[in-house]
Parts: structure tokens; sequence; C-alpha cells
């Protein structure tokens, strides 16, 4: 499962080397990388959010 945040996350920021993109692709499920991309997404949103309204007080 970290291989997969891990690949997530770099893919996130655009750092993720064309050999291991492909492994994924290869080797990973789709539904996998979808369900762990959106719950990153809806954390990172949070933790935005909460950085904003934390200074916003």
């Amino acid at each position: 499962m970290w291989k997969v945040i891990r690949s997530v996350l770099a893919a996130f920021l655009g750092v993720q080397k064309e050999e291991q993109r492909r492994e994924d692709f290869e080797k990973g499920r789709p539904l996998t990388f979808i369900v762990t991309g959106l719950m990153l997404g809806l954390l990172f949103v949070a933790l935005v959010a909460a950085v904003a309204i934390g200074v916003a007080r």
C-alpha cells in the first residue's frame, strides 16, 4: 500500500519517473490508484481548509 501512496504523491508533484509510471500501469490495479488519489486529494483540500480557517481567526 505504501508503494501506491508514494506513487500517487509523486504523480501529484509531477516528479514520478517514467519507469515507475510504466510499472504502475502494468502491475497495479487502476481502482487502487484512483481511490488512493481521491483520498489524498480530499486530505489535501481538508488540510488547506484547516490552515485557511486557522489563519483567518
